[in-house]
């Protein structure tokens, strides 16, 4: 996969060349019209960039922590055999991507590796890719880039298609049953899918899992659980955070100082409580980051530890840093030459109220392919669709749950989103990619079901 398929910063100025074409043969624009376009779009959605930057890092952070680290432990521990393992891990995973997509992530791939060190005979790249789509099951969740973005005041379609509580969308009792059927199947799939025969295992090195042999008693370098570390994840992501100093300055008493961190996330949870008192589950991408930021903070102790994490997970996100601006300016090319509602027009001449949510998510899967941006692409599609589903009479709120099961689905094949799982896991996408595409095929069917049961519902 990794000698066909570009860095995702290729697709984003492929795609920005193919918008100026469209702009300039569909909507007849003139090509300094459409640079324009793409200038005066360019910098639009710098908040909502950074909004993306902190629920990956946030979430990153949280599963970064001590605590984590023994969940993870313990958990690793209740499986009897391989095929118990990779049930655990889908389940676990997806549990844990449906709290946090970055934080899912990381805990997928740090379970895997768990999972591989204490069952000898456990295929590691069937458990690592039951992590990746564990994790993926389950993120149409608490941090969900679409379907937060739309109950966020001022979003850039409010004037078009208003707030959309998340009681319609995440907490859809529909949503919720169609992520637990996924999950459940994806789990018995990798029941069956699991390698039992030793000639079949693929198994790592002890080294690479952070477990020190018997001769040497070295440690790996990369990331791994260490049983002397009672339940911390020692490596890189935490190896910053035992930080020892020769002296205690007063500058290090203060970074190491847990008081601070106590009274500052303390403060901030409270008004994290007092938000959902006042509100109810008015669930936004602020409130969810202001949540995870804070919990972090209390989590990691002291102050430098968050750091540290903060100064580790940022690793992770140049991606969005460097692409958004890239998208928002294919936003500005879409709308400004017209290009939005003549492809919501074209969408809606072969699409009925009840076709609709299937037609939109089977085009959102596949433009993910090539934008595997739940931000960027929902920059790209969102107006489009939401002007083609309001032309049809389709409520909003179905139009921005086939958006989200469409742009999850093809993730699954997609490897921009697996690189974190891949580094921690120490494989490439070419190793997991056969048992992802079954978990494709898993969640394609039974989202394409819930969605046209959304439709006839309404």
């Amino acid at each position: 996969m990794d000698r066909y398929l570009p860095d995702a910063f290729i697709f984003a100025i492929v795609l920005s060349f193919v918008v100026f074409l469209m702009g300039i043969v569909i909507a007849k624009e003139s090509p300094f019209k459409m640079i324009q376009h793409w200038q005066s779009g360019f910098w639009k959605f710098l908040a909502f960039s950074m909004q993306m930057v902190l629920i990956v890092v946030t979430g990153h952070c949280i599963a970064s922590t001590t605590l984590v680290g023994g969940w993870i432990r313990g958990i690793a521990k209740l499986p009897k055999d391989a095929k118990g393992a990779v049930v655990t891990t889908v389940l676990v995973s997806c549990i844990a991507g449906w709290i946090n997509w970055g934080f899912g992530l990381v805990v997928g791939a740090l379970i895997a590796k768990e999972m591989a060190r204490q069952h000898e005979k456990l295929d590691f790249p069937t458990v690592v890719a039951a992590a990746y789509s564990g994790a993926f099951a389950g993120i149409f969740g608490l941090s969900i880039t679409a379907p937060l973005l739309v109950n966020t005041p001022k979003h850039f379609l409010e004037e078009q298609i208003g707030l959309i509580p998340v009681n319609l969308t995440i907490l859809n009792p529909i949503t919720l049953i169609t992520v637990a059927i996924i999950a459940v199947l994806m789990a018995i799939a990798f029941r069956f899918m699991v390698p039992v025969r030793d000639e079949e295992i693929h198994t790592l090195d002890k080294h690479l899992l952070g477990v020190p042999s018997d001769d040497d008693g070295r440690k790996s370098s990369v990331l791994h659980l260490s049983e002397e570390s009672e339940g911390a994840i020692i490596g890189e992501t935490i190896g910053a955070q035992s930080t020892s100093y020769a002296s205690k300055s007063f500058a290090s008493i203060l970074e190491d100082s847990w008081v601070l961190s106590a009274i500052i996330g303390l403060a901030g949870l409270i008004l994290v409580v007092r938000h959902f008192v006042l509100n109810g589950m008015d669930l936004n991408i602020d409130i969810v980051n202001f949540t995870l930021l804070f919990i972090g903070i209390i989590l990691h102790k002291k102050p430098i530890s968050y750091v540290n994490a903060v100064a580790n997970a940022v690793k992770s996100v140049h991606g969005i840093i460097l692409q958004f601006p890239f998208y928002a300016g294919i936003m500005g090319m879409m709308a400004g030459s017209g290009l939005v509602k003549i492809i919501a027009i074209w969408i809606v001449s072969f699409s009925s109220p009840i076709t609709f949510p299937f037609f939109s998510f089977v085009s959102v899967a596949f433009v993910n392919l090539f934008i595997p941006s739940a931000g960027g692409q929902w920059m790209v599609q969102g107006p489009i669709l939401t002007e083609a589903g309001k032309a049809l009479g389709v409520a909003h709120h179905i139009t921005v749950n086939a958006y989200t099961f469409g742009d999850l689905s093809t993730n699954l094949i997609q490897p921009f989103w697996a690189l974190p799982v891949l580094g921690i896991a120490g494989l490439k996408m070419k190793d997991i990619w056969g048992y992802c595409a079954i978990s494709c095929i898993i969640y394609c069917v039974i989202a394409s079901i819930s969605l046209t049961l959304q439709a006839y519902i309404g």
